[in-house]
């Protein structure tokens, strides 16, 4: 474009700034229902078309509280530690916690493509080299969501977990975050590129609520808990890694339902359907 008259002998722009002429501005067309509530935002949608990734310990081939898993894959240290393994395959056999978040979600979003990324091994353990090849992994593989119900407090890994949240962020891939059980400073819930989840003692299990003093934004069913556990079982247990697939779920009904959403409009689409949410003026 040209610039105007009287900035043509101005210095250059910055690299972030945007020259336009001035009543060319280019349109960005929207569309709107006046308002927007569960129906406006998810209705009866099912997830179909929306790419899940599980970041956790596995998912369990077969068990009838998931169903198919569309990919998976498993990244571990190497026994040497030289580097990364890649495995193939959704491996689920030591720890039931990424079942039960694959169950959520399958629950929620019945239709949605779920993959499993393992990085967990025996006894929950990981590293978090790990996690973050685990994040870069599925972020670079341009999944619309990614469902993180794991957090780690060590500093060193803070700004590489940073980078990558951002580039989630902008690559339109929504991360959604547990937030820990316990009042301990971890990552990347904490990041407000993220979506970041706790759990209520509510209920009703489709009650999610906004919470108006992060940083942890919205509550989502996770007390007491019906989940998917390992040997096609199922059992009752609580935690916010619990309401972190039912937010990650209803993530992916809105962009079934809205598929051109960036994670800044899917996460007020997920504030103005939350429960206690009032509009005012709404008709």
């Amino acid at each position: 474009m040209t610039a105007p008259p009287e900035r043509a002998a101005a210095e250059p722009l910055p690299a972030w700034g945007w020259q336009f002429v001035p009543g060319a501005l280019p349109d960005f067309p929207a569309t709107t229902r006046g308002h927007v509530d569960r129906a406006a935002a998810f209705g009866d949608r099912t997830g179909a078309g929306v790419k899940v990734a599980v970041i956790d310990s596995g998912v369990e081939a077969d068990h009838p509280a998931v169903g198919r898993i569309d990919g998976a894959m498993a990244i571990a240290l190497a026994a040497d530690g030289s580097g990364l393994t890649y495995t193939s395959g959704p491996h689920d056999d030591l720890y039931g916690h990424g079942t039960a978040c694959a169950g959520i979600i399958r629950r929620t979003a019945p239709d949605c493509e779920l993959s499993s990324v393992r990085v967990l091994g025996e006894r929950f353990s990981g590293s978090g080299d790990v996690l973050l090849e685990g994040i870069r992994w599925a972020v670079r593989r341009r999944f619309d969501v990614v469902n993180l119900s794991l957090s780690t407090s060590r500093d060193r890994f803070v700004e590489e977990l940073r980078r990558l949240a951002d580039e989630a962020y902008f690559q339109r891939t929504v991360i959604v975050a547990s937030a820990h059980n316990t009042h301990v400073e971890s990552f990347p819930w904490r990041f407000s590129s993220v979506i970041s989840v706790g759990s209520h003692q509510e209920d009703d299990p489709d009650l999610h609520l906004y919470n108006p003093t992060p940083p942890v934004e919205f509550f989502a069913p996770g007390q007491r808990i019906p989940v998917a556990w390992l040997g096609g079982t199922s059992i009752r247990s609580s935690g916010n890694s619990f309401a972190t697939p039912f937010i990650a779920g209803l993530c992916a009904r809105i962009l079934s339902s809205h598929p051109r959403l960036t994670p800044f409009q899917l996460k007020n689409a997920l504030y103005l359907s939350a429960a206690n949410v009032r509009v005012h003026g709404r008709r």
